[in-house]
């Protein structure tokens, strides 16, 4: 198997795409509250943070973590530069006066990142209310990166469950990521490919995503490539001379299937010289219908090892629906709709502190109220314990790891305490955070693009189809641990028991 001669550089860091300090790529009100830690004497209390979202993206039954790669690249680098510092202390107060006192910066500018950091692996399918990284350490830098890590895994993971949802759609057929020209920019069509390969896509027509990552690349011509030449089979012909062993011929421009009858004119007119037909690609039209027309006049040409390759704004549901219909597709270019997520563009992730370690040693669990019970925080030093069996993964129990588990347990639903799973004595298990940094070394073996794909697709084999489908999928049982479950709720009547006035 030929390696590329940049696969090293799936190992690229965020500074070699860009250059400047990104030490500043987070909101104001960190910066404010860092300095209000310091101010009180606050900066380094140990502290616990976790990450996590509150609902599956696009009504579905689970989540694709992605993207801890870029954050630990970020961790490593954060770092207060001069530019930083200066640019820190020309910002003023509503009077006029400094924001930050020269002394915060030069803290600022001494300050090495310091945190000890567990995260789920990339490709591993999570739930709402799953920690993804659990953050501790002093409290001021935990703090600090709560934008940035939240910037990075929500749309990284976010695009990498849409990508998951299209290839289990598309059944073994071939998925190609083609959304740059519709990505919200660079960044985001960049991630995006990354996230889509994570998810399932096999390739991208991104040179760049294809050059950084290693993914594979891949693409046909442009309908204004056929508009440049006088004929249409004499584009084919011209395109084909170009890549005998790598064309797909985009058929569409005037009428499909003139376009692919003309298609076959030209692959006949090459084949003498060498030339392997690829296939064809469908950007508009009936696809269905097209696509069957198609492949008949392709394999009574005898060309029946030639692709159908379709786009136009494809996804799950369309590409579902178009084998339901009988469609003879087998490659599908998915654009907007993936690298967008088109139809939720936000994952909706959160970071909450959880506890605050005291002057004794001991730790006050920190909780977030709401009105709202999925946006009450879970206090703690959270964990995710997953069950499995021969079948498959059985449930999630988040626990507390500075408290001892009883011997029975039970996960309680957190939305619906009367929902309840009994675990079985001696059900096998793993825990799902790994560490990844201790106390800022990082302790962690950044897996390759192409493992953390095989594991995506490892991890939707374990999950039940239910939980996969796309309309009202099944629910998968993932809650807390009944004591810790038990404790939240002591602690949410506690804190409305003193906040209530009269």
């Amino acid at each position: 198997m030929r390696t590329s001669q940049f696969a090293i550089l799936h190992f690229m860091k965020l500074k070699d795409i860009y250059a400047s300090s990104l030490a500043l790529l987070t909101d104001l009100y960190q910066l404010t509250m860092a300095y209000g830690y310091w101010k009180q004497d606050m900066a380094e209390r140990e502290a616990v943070f976790h990450l996590y979202f509150r609902k599956n993206p696009f009504g579905g039954g689970y989540t694709i973590a992605a993207g801890l790669e870029y954050a630990v690249h970020y961790l490593q680098e954060l770092q207060f530069r001069d530019e930083d510092l200066t640019y820190l202390a020309s910002l003023q107060g509503s009077k006029g006066q400094p924001l930050f006192e020269s002394a915060f910066l030069d803290y600022l500018r001494n300050m090495r990142f310091s945190c000890t950091v567990d995260a789920v692996p990339e490709g591993t399918a999570v739930f709402p209310g799953e920690p993804l990284v659990r953050m501790r350490g002093p409290l001021l830098q935990a703090q600090l990166i709560e934008t940035p890590l939240l910037t990075i895994l929500n749309f990284q993971t976010l695009i990498a469950t849409k990508a998951a949802r299209i290839a289990d759609a598309a059944k073994g057929d071939q998925v190609i990521e083609f959304g740059m020209r519709r990505a919200q920019g660079i960044d985001g069509a960049l991630a995006a490919a990354r996230a889509a390969y994570v998810g399932g896509a096999n390739a991208t027509s991104n040179l760049l995503a294809g050059k950084l990552f290693d993914i594979p690349v891949r693409g046909t011509h442009a309908h204004s490539w056929v508009q440049a030449f006088d004929s249409e089979q004499e584009a084919f012909e011209a395109y084909g001379k170009a890549f005998p062993q790598d064309s797909v011929f985009l058929v569409d421009t005037y009428n499909t299937l003139e376009g692919v009858r003309n298609a076959i004119k030209a692959a006949r007119n090459l084949q003498p010289h060498g030339f392997v037909f690829g296939g064809i690609r469908l950007d508009s039209g009936d696809l269905t219908y097209l696509s069957v027309e198609a492949r008949k006049l392709l394999d009574a040409a005898g060309f029946t090892d030639a692709s159908i390759v379709a786009s136009n704004d494809l996804d799950e549901h369309i590409i579902t629906s178009l084998k339901g219909e009988g469609a003879k597709i087998n490659v599908w270019g998915v654009g907007t709709k993936m690298v967008t997520a088109y139809d939720q563009p936000a994952l909706g992730g959160v970071y909450k502190l959880a506890a605050l370690q005291q002057g004794n040693g001991n730790w006050d669990y920190k909780i977030k109220l709401s009105e709202q019970r999925a946006k009450t925080s879970t206090p703690g030093i959270l964990q995710v314990r997953r069950f499995y069996d021969s079948d498959g993964y059985q449930g999630d129990m988040i626990y507390n790891l500075a408290e001892p588990l009883p011997q029975k347990q039970i996960i309680v639903d957190p939305l619906d305490s009367t929902r309840r799973k009994s675990v079985a004595p001696g059900t096998k298990y793993k825990d799902l955070l790994e560490p990844v940094f201790d106390n800022g070394k990082l302790v962690y073996t950044l897996p390759d693009l192409k493992s953390i794909k095989a594991k995506t697709k490892s991890e939707l084999n374990l999950l039940h189809e239910s939980i996969r489908r796309y309309l009202n999928p099944h629910s998968y049982p993932a809650g807390l641990e009944e004591s810790l479950h038990q404790y939240k709720t002591d602690l949410i009547l506690k804190l409305r028991s003193e906040n209530i006035k009269v």
